[in-house]
């Protein structure tokens, strides 16, 4: 165990300060731990990507086990693009001398601005292996009109 000071300044939140929990992390680590915990918590962490092209924002979101019907896709609020869903598991065990049920359930919630070029009422979505694809078209950018200006002058 060392204590280092970088100045003559006590600093208690150092992050350099001895922590008595530093050995203690295989124990943790190698607890059991319910399959539908972890897979609730990847669940309700889902995070969702947004690529824009010259022609439509596209919205990925990595959705493992979640059927169609389990997922909402929502334009509220004019330009707001609503992704939601909501899982329910329940397994259950039974043997002569116990019975176990294990239930499970997670839901998310992403909520997204939209530009004002977006055609919200094109919006696509498409579900495949687990992915869902949220397509959002852009109205075609406007080309500046160019105006002709002759030039007067006494040139002759």
């Amino acid at each position: 165990m060392s204590i280092v000071r970088r100045s003559n300044i006590f600093d208690p939140f150092s992050l350099d300060v001895w922590s008595p929990f530093d050995g203690l992390a295989p124990f943790f680590d190698s607890a059991p731990r319910s399959a539908y915990a972890t897979e609730a918590a990847a669940f309700a962490n889902t995070n969702i990507d947004w690529k824009e092209t010259p022609e439509a924002h596209y919205f990925k979101a990595d959705l493992p086990g979640l059927k169609k019907e389990e997922v909402k896709v929502e334009v509220v609020e004019g330009r707001v693009l609503q992704i939601s869903g909501e899982r329910r598991k329940e397994q259950e065990e039974k043997s002569d001398r116990w019975h176990r049920v294990e239930r499970s359930s997670g839901k998310f919630l992403r909520r997204f601005r939209l530009p004002e070029n977006a055609k919200v009422d094109s919006v696509t979505a498409a579900m495949e292996n687990g992915v869902l694809t949220v397509a959002v078209p852009k109205e075609e950018a406007k080309k500046p009109e160019v105006k002709s200006i002759e030039i007067s002058g006494g040139e002759k």
